[in-house]
């Protein structure tokens, strides 16, 4: 933290106290119905409210018991000190004096010996509070008291009544508690007394004459002391200083010297303290210059000092020595300084009391200067100001003898709102009651708080506020009329105001955005429940001119500039202003959704929309534009916050559930359930100059401050993450009523009377952010946008997720040259060394498709069968380089890594490794899937995950779309040491992507025969199900007739013996299905339910009561194939709604393609999956649909392979709309970005290649007849020819065609796709046969066949020719996609 405003303090004469208690520096004052108490400038050790709500009179420290006794006009409570021992020290109530009620209000405090307290009202009353509390004595008064203090043994109170000039001296006759009884005398002014104060001795047990200092409003300083014990008078007078006449510059004439004059008495005491803090610390060049030596002179004489002020820097202090000898000599009374530059802006001239200003010493025993002085303003504020002694009384010209270290100001009252400025440099606050005040923030070289510019005076409720010109005018929004504040000064003043009426009740107050910087001119707006609005048009002076001509330079009106209609307000909830985040309140010329949002507003239903706004002022009418609408599924929020960069926070009806929403992409970042922190109640926005979100969240007693991360999907971890939590319950215990974030990064957080300013800089431990590598040092120092842009910014070639994208978009050569070059860096690599964030590689590198030339050739390329020596560079990432690099990984730390990072990048080049040796059998879909199977085995392994977990989807669907399953199916058997199990074949995703039906039986057969042999018992029960579903009843009637010690053998022999083919055991089979299923052997239930041929049930079991999926469709397709109604049936009616209610895609793509829908599975990973259902469905409504996660970059990668597979999924892809084709790569590219792979998504945007919209036929008489596939799962005869692309021929196609309805025989695929690698596969439904066909149709299918075999023709070999042929240019071009 920063800096604290720890509370307005009380313009009253009692409202501070200063104590030096247990060598501690205790300063208390009060702060309208709070007492704070605080160590130093910026230590505030404990806030104290009290329930009453009463306004705080007076309070006071006991310097000898360290308890604090504060006043309301009616009840007086005393703490008392606790912890100190502990290094915790706070006050707990002890007790509460409640005097006579028909007393005059109370108004001073003072405590005596063991533990009296002084209370002052219409009467005198002293109370014991040793045990208790007990009045010991009382003294009706015939005014009410001003002043009553307890001389230091307390055997004197003086005491004076308002407007009064005498001083009543009560002199002790008795102590106890039995008979206390005073005698008393007067001591004579001759104009109001203004203040009083005795002096203090040097130790506590010290006994010295008693001195009092009076000041009276003739501006004469008065002491009186005991000269004569024998006389009549308790004290007499001893001396007296006109102060007037203490402060008159030479440089100024006498009719322009400033009659103001303010005093304070230094006792010896803290002189002598101050003296010595002064030489401790002073060098030994200025302990031989005169100030050092003046001053030491001064203090060996032991005076009291009487230091006097004037309001224009003025200074004089006058020595006080030899106070209370019987006999005075002129030279007692000496003058120690006259100096200049104490500038302590006292008075301002305002006439009232505002202008009353109070001085305390400070000279404790702590770090600091030794002198310290805090000055109370009567205007709501308190100066603590620091400087040495040395310098304060040097008599030589010096400018700056003190120097404000800390301002104490703040509220009365409960803060309610705080408002910022767009910059964040100036904000507004206001209470409860009303009381606003415009504060501006201040920058040092060590700290940022807030400086107190004006306060608005006004009695009216206040609905909303917004802050204009940083801070210097105000706009206040009342139930039926505006009103603008000029804040220039330290009283504000209304300037203009505006009446106005809408439909419905104002819910916010909106700054618009300008389309010119000019600031002299704003318009604001308000929107009400009914989504109805207002504009005015607010004109002021330019922030340039002056203070002198803001009202002569340029008129300040405020008038309604016009309506506005946002539409139907039905079901809203609320309309906010989002948070500025930084960004300047001015807009392009253009209303899209690429302009900067202004408001958001959301419904009951939980829909959250943004808005954006554009001022036109030539036609005087503001446009609005909605940019973005989500649809959370949260039912009434009961909290919502956006920022201006298209995020937003949803709090749920409970207060207990936060949701981030990314609002462009309609998606959930992140949601997080809160458990004992209280109701959330507080959201806030921030942005980093690099436009990364930072977002608070607030209870009622502590805030938490989360950060955006990068986007993970291999390991789906977290989007945001919390950086640092602030707890406010030791410092107050009011909750937090409002927070704002400054435009540097400070958080300001109103709680109670007080505004707590902290600091960007957080404390970061790895088990917090483990992303960031940190030294102890840089951890205890981070700065938070620092921190932020670390998390987020850009990431190394070398980075395991970059590393992880670049090898699941195909570039695996540029990632094998990126880790053999960081092992040539790592072998002569030490730590502090700079290593180059892409490894001296351009950015070309990584974007550019033949990086031939940027890949140095090797001669005599190395296989990956000969061993890697260190001499030479290797030529690929081999099992010997993956462990040469490793090695390094382990000793080396690597920069811009975190040592976790650093262990998965060493597992992803074991997996390369790997890879590379089976590089030249495998295809680039097999290296995907064995490449994150082997990521998934070693992270599994790491983190001790169940052993039933499963790779994902995607790996799923790289394996299944792969050419090399032989060769995959061997490998990951393998890996299980050929003995897999079921749980093994799932943890593969095994069955769900092998494509031979003939080889999936196989391997299914493997696997019940390790089911039945898993155990030394060998149970039958294990592999019934398995042997069941490959129709194999014999060999399991076989392995029951070895299990001899089952005691479920006979009869389960007796049952196997029957024939299932007959209805009568088919319901026997299914009774003993039921019957296991009622005692939860669910796997067993469906062997029985095999047995019976009720493949459905089995099914269903295996999907709904085991809850797995795998199984099931496992079991279906060995059962019945793969064009089993039963497994269709199951695709269509639970895995796909399955996977359209969690957003899978890679689920759903391979759900339609094994439905032989092949369109449909390349639109799935575009189009919203709900909509390709059949019949169409509705959106998913829960949570886990609208996830990040539900995206994946690799989608586009599958999405750019399927689409050029066969005619199939060329038809698919062509049916996707073009925009949606155009949201779908642009949101992939800013996922990459998200992700940290800037390249990525460059390469992305610079090399896609969108389709053309599909060319119409010349002649429509030609066009087949075609049947796709349905939804249900007709089964179609598909052929197999292939075509080569050529260049595309550019038509304009039917409006029909742009939204995907047109027949597929109208596309030809040569002229769809330019790339000219790409193949086609002919995979449609055959033409009609020429028995049932047309003459037209069968004039086509010749046409067709022609057309074919011209295609035949072309890629045959040409004959050698005898002579040179020259090439036609045109079919060079053609052949290379030009």
């Amino acid at each position: 933290m920063r800096a604290v405003l720890p509370g307005k303090p009380a313009a009253k004469l009692q409202a501070i106290s200063t104590a030096l208690w247990d060598s501690k520096q205790i300063i208390a004052y009060v702060s309208g119905y709070a007492l704070i108490i605080l160590g130093g400038p910026h230590d505030v050790l404990q806030t104290i409210y009290h329930e009453e709500e009463e306004e705080l009179i007076a309070v006071t420290i006991d310097e000898v018991s360290g308890r604090i006794a504060v006043c309301t006009h009616k009840v007086v409570h005393i703490y008392k000190p606790y912890g100190q021992r502990e290094d915790a020290l706070k006050w707990s109530l002890q007790c509460t004096v409640e005097p006579d009620p028909n007393l005059a209000p109370l108004s001073t405090l003072s405590w005596g010996i063991e533990e009296e307290i002084l209370v002052g009202a219409s009467s005198l009353i002293l109370y014991s509070t040793n045990n208790g509390t007990e009045q010991i004595w009382r003294k009706p008064l015939a005014n009410p008291v001003k002043f009553a203090q307890f001389s230091y043994d307390a055997s004197l109170i003086a005491s004076t009544g308002f407007r009064d000039r005498l001083v009543k001296l009560w002199r002790r006759l008795s102590f106890g508690t039995s008979d206390v009884r005073f005698d008393y005398a007067y001591l004579a002014h001759p104009t109001s007394v203004t203040g009083i104060h005795w002096r203090k001795p040097l130790h506590k047990e010290q006994q010295i004459e008693h001195v009092l200092f009076t000041l009276c409003a003739d501006s004469k300083l008065r002491v009186w002391t005991a000269m004569d014990p024998h006389g009549l008078q308790i004290l007499q007078l001893w001396a007296e200083i006109n102060l007037v006449d203490s402060i008159q510059p030479r440089s100024i004439s006498l009719a322009e010297q400033s009659k103001k004059r303010f005093a304070f008495i230094l006792d010896s005491k803290d002189l002598r303290l101050a003296t010595e803090r002064a030489v401790e610390h002073a060098s030994e060049e200025e302990k031989e210059q005169y100030a050092i030596g003046h001053l030491t002179d001064v203090a060996n004489m032991c005076p009291e000092v009487c230091v006097v002020l004037d309001d224009r820097g003025h200074m004089s202090a006058w020595g006080l020595e030899n106070v209370g000898c019987k006999t005075r000599k002129t030279t007692d009374v000496f003058n120690i300084v006259h100096s200049d530059g104490v500038r302590l802006h006292l008075g301002f001239n305002n006439g009232n009391s505002a202008d009353n200003v109070q001085l305390y010493p400070v000279c404790g025993e702590g770090k600091g200067s030794g002198f310290s002085l805090l000055v109370h303003h009567f205007d709501g504020r308190i100066d603590w100001l620091e400087g040495g002694i040395d310098k304060l009384f040097d008599p030589s010209p010096q400018k700056n003898r003190l120097h404000v270290e800390s301002t104490w100001t703040g509220h009365s009252g409960a803060i309610k709102k705080v408002n910022r400025t767009v910059s964040g440099q100036a904000l507004v606050s206001r209470t409860e009651h009303g009381e606003t005040i415009v504060w501006v923030q201040k920058a040092s070289a060590s700290s940022t708080t807030l400086h107190r510019q004006s306060i608005i005076d006004i009695s009216e409720h206040i609905h909303r506020t917004c802050v204009l010109q940083e801070g210097s005018f105000v706009i206040l929004l009342h139930h039926d009329k505006i009103s603008l504040w000029d804040t220039r000064e330290r009283t504000a003043i209304k300037v203009a105001d505006c009446p106005y009426t809408v439909r419905g009740k104002p819910l916010c107050l909106i700054l618009l955005p300008e389309l010119e910087t000019e600031k002299s001119i704003a318009h604001v707006a308000t929107v009400s429940s009914e989504m109805k609005g207002i504009v005015w048009e607010v004109i002021m002076p330019s922030e340039s001119s002056s203070k002198g001509q803001r009202r002569q330079s340029q008129a300040i009106s405020l008038k309604q500039f016009c309506t506005v209609d946002l539409g139907s307000g039905d079901d809203l909830a609320f309309v906010l202003p989002v948070d500025p985040a930084g960004s300047t309140p001015v807009i392009s010329g253009f209303l899209d959704t690429f302009a900067r949002d202004v408001a958001i507003s959301y419904t009951r239903s939980g829909v959250v929309k943004s808005w954006t706004a554009k001022v036109d002022r030539r036609r005087r009418k503001i446009d609005w534009l909605q940019t973005s609408s989500v649809e959370t599924g949260i039912q009434d929020p009961s909290l919502a916050s956006g920022s201006s960069i298209r995020k937003a926070a949803i709090v749920d009806s409970e207060k207990t559930t936060l949701t981030i929403w990314d609002t462009r992409s309609q998606q959930l970042e992140y949601k997080e359930h809160f458990e004992g922190s209280g109701p959330i109640q507080d959201l806030d926005w921030a942005t980093t100059p690099d436009s990364q979100s930072i977002l608070s969240v607030g209870f009622p007693h502590s805030v938490i401050i989360y950060c955006q991360l990068r986007y993970d999907y291999l390991e789906a971890g977290p989007s945001w993450a919390s950086i640092r939590e602030i707890r406010l319950r030791d410092l107050t215990p009011h909750p937090i009523g409002d927070s704002v974030w400054l435009g540097s990064g400070n958080l300001v957080i109103g709680a109670g009377n007080q505004l707590f300013i902290h600091d960007k800089h957080v404390t970061l431990s790895e088990s917090l952010v483990p992303d960031l590598r940190l030294t102890a040092h840089e951890r205890k120092l981070q700065d938070m946008f620092t921190v932020v842009s670390r998390l987020n910014g850009p990431l190394p070639a070398y980075h395991p997720q970059f590393v992880s994208q670049c090898l699941l978009a195909g570039k695996i050569s540029q990632m094998q040259a990126i880790i053999i070059e960081l092992l040539q860096k790592l072998k002569f690599f030490t730590e502090g060394d700079h290593l180059d964030p892409l490894l001296d590689q351009p950015a070309q590198f990584f974007v550019e498709e033949n990086m031939e030339h940027y890949i140095a050739p090797v001669k005599n390329r190395r296989t990956s069968y000969i061993d890697f020596t260190e001499d030479e560079k290797p030529s690929a990432v081999t099992e010997e380089v993956a462990a040469a690099l490793n090695e390094k990984l382990t000793e080396t730390k690597v920069p811009l890594l975190s040592s976790q990072e650093q262990f998965r990048l060493a597992d992803i080049i074991e997996c390369m490794g790997t890879v590379e040796k089976h590089r030249r059998s495998i295809d680039d879909n097999a290296a995907r899937f064995l490449l994150f199977f082997r990521q998934h085995v070693i992270l599994s392994s790491s983190k001790h995950l169940d052993e039933s977990s499963s790779i994902s989807w995607r790996e799923i669907t790289w394996a299944y779309h792969s050419g090399s399953q032989d060769i995959l199916v061997d490998l990951v058997n393998r890996h299980f040491n050929s003995r897999m199990l079921w749980k093994h074949a799932k943890e593969s995703g095994m069955f769900m992507w092998m494509s031979d039906i003939n080889a999936l039986k196989a391997q299914f057969e493997v696997i019940a025969r390790n089911e039945y042999t898993k155990t030394d018992e060998k149970n039958p029960v294990d592999c019934s199900l398995y042997y069941l579903a490959l129709r194999k009843k014999a060999v399991l009637v076989g392995l029951w007739r070895m299990a001899t010690w089952s005691r479920e053998q006979g009869a389960t022999q007796r049952l196997l013996a029957n024939n299932f083919q007959e209805q009568r055991w088919k319901v026997a089979a299914q009774k003993n299905a039921y019957a296991l299923m009622g005692k939860r052997r669910f796997e067993y239930a469906a062997s029985f339910f095999l047995l019976a041929d009720s493949l459905k049930d089995a099914v269903s079991v295996l999907a709904n009561q085991m809850g797995d999926i795998q199984l099931a469709i496992a079991v279906a397709r060995v059962y019945e194939g793969d064009n089993g109604p039963v497994l269709r049936s199951f695709l269509v009616e639970k895995v796909l709604p399955l996977a359209a209610e969690e957003g899978n895609r890679w689920q759903a793509t391979w759900a339609f393609w094994m439905l032989q829908q092949r369109d449909r599975a390349v639109r799935a990973l575009v189009s919203p999956i709900h909509t390709l259902l059949s019949p169409p469905g509705s959106p998913a409504g829960n949570l886990q649909a609208k996830s990040f996660l539900t995206d994946d970059p690799a989608l586009v990668v599958l999405y750019k392979l399927l689409r050029e597979k066969s005619l199939q999924t060329l038809k698919g892809a062509a049916m996707v709309p073009p925009r949606e084709e155009w949201d779908f790569v642009t949101h992939t590219a800013r996922l990459y970005g998200r992700m940290g792979c800037d390249l990525l998504a460059l390469d992305l945007v610079r090399n896609w290649e969108f389709l053309p919209p599909p060319p119409t036929s010349t002649s429509t008489s030609t066009v087949l007849p075609t049947s796709p596939a349905s939804l249900d799962g007709t089964s179609t005869t598909t052929s197999t020819t292939t075509a080569k692309v050529t260049s595309p021929v550019r038509t304009r196609p039917p409006p029909s065609a742009l939204n995907g309805n047109f027949d597929i025989k109208d596309i030809d695929p040569r002229k769809m796709l330019r790339r000219r690698s790409s193949l086609v596969v002919a995979d449609l439904p055959s033409p009609i046969r020429a028995g049932f066909a047309s003459a037209e149709q069968k004039e086509a299918v010749v046409e067709e066949e022609r057309q074919q075999k011209q295609v035949k023709q072309a890629a045959a070999p040409p004959p050698t020719p005898k002579t040179f042929q020259e090439p036609d240019a045109n079919s060079l071009l053609d052949s290379f996609g030009f």
